[in-house]
């Protein structure tokens, strides 16, 4: 039986399916020989010398892990002579990445998260990589391209994925005709398509938060939470099960895989205040979720019509199954009401 490899996938989306112009195509598989580039760091460990920290912080000021700035540099070198883009952005830089004059400029922007759960990094377990393409505006054209090209809305993302590196090395990607697991064959080097249509179930029992943040959630948030560890008990009528493992990708990965619902909410005591960023890691998730069936809010809103307003923006993040999301969504507005 012949398997279909990403090469092949992505020709046949650009033939058949006429979703994605060869640039697109060739941009994608640049990104993705760049992951299994940090796989391979990954899986060298400390042999590597790629565990531990640095004496240096992002523009985030989070300490940097040197894994973070290894697959950092890897990625803006796999991809600024392709041809492809006309600028990059990453969670670890401060500010834009525009291609050198020395090589030949493309229609794409691409924002990603080099190391997604670094703190996993040192202990062994699954972190990734997010990244997420804009079509550059036709604006760009015979100007350099400015930061505010970048702060579009997440529903103009052409395509998003993440590269998950645990027991196995996975690459999750839409193009917008759906979601696509690939997993890495070492033997050849390659990436195999091993399911080729995402479909996130609905109606599983499952949560993944952060439950030392309790003390920052909202009274819609709390109540949530609290009506789903009532178990059977519950107005829910049913048990649920919790899991986190402070990595977003290895969290949302579970969720499109076995259903239930990611949370990261705002911090309710500091109005604004959130943890994952818009660009690099709400919208491209939020993307596949959404091609996936599923449905993703930053608790008020869809994540993807939120206004962009700098490349760093923080938002709360909601999502998963349709109607675990819409309930988080109703009990903070009933909340609101409330107070009001």
């Amino acid at each position: 039986m012949t398997r279909t490899t990403l090469t092949r996938f992505l020709i046949e989306q650009q033939r058949n399916a006429n979703a994605l112009p060869a640039e697109l195509r060739l941009l994608i598989e640049t990104v993705a020989r760049a992951c299994k580039t940090i796989s391979h760091a990954v899986s060298k460990g400390a042999l590597g010398e790629v565990l531990g920290s640095l004496d240096s912080e992002n523009v985030q000021g989070e300490v940097q892990k040197k894994l973070d700035v290894i697959a950092n540099e890897l990625l803006l070198d796999a991809n600024e002579w392709g041809g492809h883009l006309a600028a990059m952005a990453s969670e670890e830089m401060e500010t834009i990445y525009p291609i050198p004059n020395r090589y030949p400029k493309g229609e794409y922007l691409m924002l990603f998260d080099p190391i997604d759960g670094s703190s996993n990094i040192d202990v062994d377990l699954s972190v990734g990589t997010i990244f997420s393409v804009l079509k550059a505006p036709e604006a760009c054209a015979g100007r350099d391209v400015t930061e505010e090209d970048f702060l579009q809305t997440g529903r103009h993302q052409v395509a998003a994925g993440y590269a998950i590196y645990g027991p196995q090395t996975l690459l999750v990607l839409s193009v917008g005709t759906g979601v696509y697991e690939f997993t890495l064959d070492r033997e050849v080097g390659s990436w195999v398509m091993t399911d080729p249509d995402m479909k996130m179930p609905q109606g599983k029992c499952e949560f993944a938060i952060n439950m030392s943040n309790r003390r920052q959630w909202s009274p819609g948030v709390e109540r949530y939470i609290e009506e789903r560890v009532m178990g059977a008990k519950g107005p829910c009528g049913k048990d649920y099960n919790m899991r986190w493992t402070a990595s977003m990708v290895a969290d949302v990965h579970r969720i499109l895989k076995r259903g239930g619902i990611f949370m990261y909410p705002y911090d309710h005591r500091t109005p604004g205040k959130a943890k994952l960023r818009l660009m690099y890691e709400a919208n491209p998730m939020a993307y596949l979720i959404e091609q996936a069936g599923g449905a993703a809010s930053d608790g008020f809103m869809p994540i993807m019509d939120v206004a962009a307003q700098g490349l760093h923006q923080r938002v709360g993040v909601v999502l998963g199954d349709t109607a675990e999301v819409e309930a988080v969504v109703a009990y903070g507005r009933e909340a609101e009401a409330l107070v009001n």
